[in-house]
C-alpha cells in the first residue's frame, strides 16, 4: 500500500524529494551517455524551470503548451507547470502545424515549450493560425521567428533567473489544490475533431496511487519509459507512479532504441502497447529464438520483473508467449477521460484475455447494450469548453467509455469491441472488427490487418503481411506480394484463423498492401490504434476494387 497523503502532483513530488533526497531518481541520455540525477537534483531543475515560467508571466490557471519528444526537460516542465498552478497542455509531436495551432488557440495558451527546430518549423508554417502575443521557448537553439517574434532559448532564460529555494516553496503553494485543474489533453481519437479532456490533481493522484498499489515496487526498481509522455498512459503509469513509489525512471532515447536501452538500463518494469510486444515476439520468432528458454528476459535486459500492456487489445498469442518465457505481461484498460486506468491485471489477479479488475475506489458496470460504464475519483471534470459533449458521456457520475465488454463471475473485465467501431453489415449483422483482427494477427505471417464491411454484403480486409516471413515461405525475393502463391497462402491462413466463427464473420475478399499503416500518415493514434476512417480514405481504391471484383464474379 502507498503511504503518501499528498493530494496533488507537486505534493507527491516534493514529499518524495524530502524522503529520498540523495537517492537516484532520473536516468536520461545526453550526448550518447546515460546521466543520473538524484531527487534533489531533479528538484533543483524543477525550481529553476518554475522560476523561468514565472518570469514569462505564467500565473495559476494559465494554459501552457508543451510540444516535445520524451526527454528529461519534458518531465521537469510537467512538474514545474503544475508547481506554478498552471495547466499543462501536452501536444503529440507527430501532429501537423495546423493541428498544433488548433490546440494552442482552443486552449488559450500564451506560452509554448518546444523541443527543437523541427517543431518550430511546423509552428512557423502555421503562424497565421496562431494567436498573437505567443511566447515560444525552445530547449535547443532555434533561429526561426514565429509571427515575427523570435523563439526564446531555454538555457539563456535559465541563466537570467534566481531560484533561491524556489523548489521548497512550491510544496505549500495554496493555489494548487486537489480539485485544481492539472492538465488538458486533446484526444487523438479515431473520428471527429479533438476534444480537450480536463483532469484535476485528484484525478491524477488517485489513479497513480491506485495503479502503484495494484503492483507494488522494490526500492531500487528501474522503469524504462518509452511511450509518448504526451499520452496519459505513460504520464500516469510511468511518470506519476514513479513519484508515488520513489523508484527510478529511465527515459528511453527514442522509440527506435528501446531494445538497446533495455540492454543498458536493465529495467525491472516496462509499460508498452500490444503493437510493441507483438513486434518483439515476431522478431524473435523470425530469428528462430522464440522457443529458446530465457531469451525474452535476456533481450529485455536480464532483470525484467513484469511488463504491462494497455492502449489496445492484447492478442492472446502474445500473452501466451510471455507466459511461456516466464516474463509476466499484465493487461490493463482505461482511456484519457479516466486518467486513464480503470482496470489492471497483476500477479494475484490475472486471467487470459481479460484486462483485469477495477482499481481500488473505482466502480465498473455493464449497460444494457453492453457498453462499459465506470465511476470514481478517476473521472474527468469534462471536455474543455464543451458542455454538450461532456453531458453526452457523463451521467449521474458514470462515464460511458464507448467500449463494449462483460464482467465474469469473479469480477474480471473482458473487452469485446469499440461501440463506434462495430461493423453493421448490409444484412444487419453486428461484427466486432477488433476481435477478428486480433485473431488474424495471431498468425506470424499477418503483421497488420484492418477489417471493413459497414453497410456492405460481406467483410473485406486490408492485410500488410510480414514480408520477411512471406519471402521465407515462398522464396520469391523482393516481389513476394506479386507472387500468386502469396494470395493463396494468406487466404489459407485467414481461413484457418477464423474457422470457428460464424459465416458473416468470415473475410470474403482481402488485399495485400505494400506498406504498413503508420503514425506519420495519421493512420494510427499515438497509442497505435487504427484510425479506420483515415485508412479507408487512403486505401479507398483498393477497397472498392475488392467489392467490385465480387460484383463481377
Amino acid at each position: 500500500m502507498s503511504t503518501t497523503t499528498a493530494t496533488t502532483i507537486p505534493g507527491l513530488f516534493f514529499d518524495q524529494v524530502k524522503r529520498s533526497s540523495e537517492q537516484p531518481a532520473l536516468h536520461f541520455k545526453q550526448d550518447g551517455t546515460w546521466q543520473i540525477q538524484t531527487w534533489s537534483q531533479v528538484a533543483d531543475q524543477v525550481g529553476q524551470m518554475t522560476a523561468v515560467l514565472r518570469s514569462l508571466g505564467a500565473e495559476p490557471g494559465d494554459r501552457i503548451i508543451q510540444l516535445a519528444e520524451n526527454c528529461s526537460q519534458w518531465i521537469i516542465a510537467d512538474l514545474a507547470i503544475q508547481a506554478c498552478g498552471a495547466i499543462h497542455v501536452p501536444v503529440h509531436t507527430p501532429l501537423t502545424g495546423s493541428q498544433i495551432a488548433y490546440q494552442i488557440s482552443d486552449s488559450g495558451a500564451r506560452i509554448v515549450l518546444i523541443s527543437d527546430q523541427q517543431q518550430a518549423e511546423k509552428l512557423a508554417a502555421a503562424s497565421s493560425d496562431l494567436p498573437g502575443r505567443l511566447q515560444v521557448v525552445s530547449y535547443s537553439p532555434c533561429p526561426l521567428k514565429i509571427g515575427g517574434a523570435e523563439i526564446l532559448f531555454w538555457d539563456e532564460l535559465a541563466a537570467q533567473v534566481t531560484v533561491s529555494e524556489e523548489a521548497d516553496q512550491q510544496h505549500s503553494e495554496p493555489f494548487v489544490q486537489a480539485d485544481s485543474l492539472a492538465t488538458i489533453l486533446y484526444t487523438s481519437g479515431t473520428t471527429g475533431p479533438p476534444k480537450g479532456v480536463m483532469l484535476t490533481q485528484q484525478n491524477l493522484v488517485s489513479n497513480a496511487v491506485g495503479t502503484y498499489e495494484a503492483f507494488g515496487r522494490e526500492p531500487d526498481d528501474v522503469r524504462l519509459s518509452f511511450l509518448p509522455l504526451s499520452h496519459i498512459f505513460a504520464r500516469t503509469c510511468d511518470l506519476y507512479t514513479w513519484l508515488v513509489g520513489g523508484t527510478q525512471l529511465a527515459v528511453a532515447e527514442s522509440r527506435d532504441t528501446v531494445m538497446a536501452d533495455c540492454a543498458e538500463v536493465q529495467p525491472a518494469l516496462l509499460n508498452g502497447v500490444p503493437y510493441f510486444y507483438d513486434k518483439l515476439y515476431r522478431s524473435l520468432n523470425e530469428q528462430g529464438l522464440a522457443q529458446t528458454a530465457g531469451v525474452l528476459r535476456q533481450v529485455l535486459g536480464g532483470r525484467i520483473r513484469n511488463c504491462c500492456s494497455g492502449g489496445a487489445a492484447l492478442p492472446n498469442h502474445v500473452f501466451d508467449f510471455f507466459e511461456q518465457q516466464e516474463v509476466p505481461l499484465y493487461q490493463g484498460y482505461g482511456l484519457t477521460e479516466s486518467s486513464p486506468v480503470i482496470t489492471v491485471s497483476s500477479k494475484n489477479q490475472v486471467k487470459r484475455g481479460s484486462v483485469g479488475k477495477p482499481l481500488r475506489d473505482i466502480e465498473v458496470r455493464i449497460a444494457a447494450d453492453g457498453e462499459i460504464l465506470t465511476r470514481g475519483p478517476h473521472i474527468m471534470v469534462g471536455y474543455y469548453k464543451n458542455d454538450q459533449a461532456t453531458a453526452e458521456v457523463i451521467q449521474d457520475g458514470w462515464l460511458s467509455t464507448g467500449d463494449l465488454g462483460s464482467l465474469d463471475e469473479e469480477g474480471f473485465l473482458f473487452i469485446t469491441g469499440r461501440k463506434k467501431e462495430i461493423i453493421v453489415t448490409l444484412g444487419g449483422k453486428n461484427v466486432a472488427p477488433v476481435l477478428l483482427e486480433s485473431l488474424l494477427m495471431e498468425d506470424p505471417l499477418l503483421e497488420q490487418v484492418m477489417v471493413i464491411g459497414s453497410e456492405r454484403k460481406f467483410l473485406t480486409a486490408l492485410v500488410f503481411p510480414n514480408l520477411q516471413a512471406l519471402d521465407k515461405e515462398l522464396g520469391s525475393g523482393e516481389d513476394c506480394l506479386s507472387d500468386p502463391r502469396a494470395l493463396a497462402l494468406v487466404e489459407a491462413r485467414i481461413h484457418d484463423r477464423l474457422v470457428g466463427l460464424s459465416p458473416y464473420e468470415q473475410i470474403g475478399q482481402f488485399t495485400l498492401i505494400g506498406r504498413p499503416f503508420s503514425l506519420e500518415r495519421n493512420e494510427m493514434t499515438p497509442k497505435l490504434s487504427l484510425r479506420r476512417a483515415v485508412i479507408e480514405a487512403n486505401f479507398s481504391d483498393q477497397i472498392e476494387l475488392m467489392y467490385q471484383a465480387s460484383r463481377n464474379q
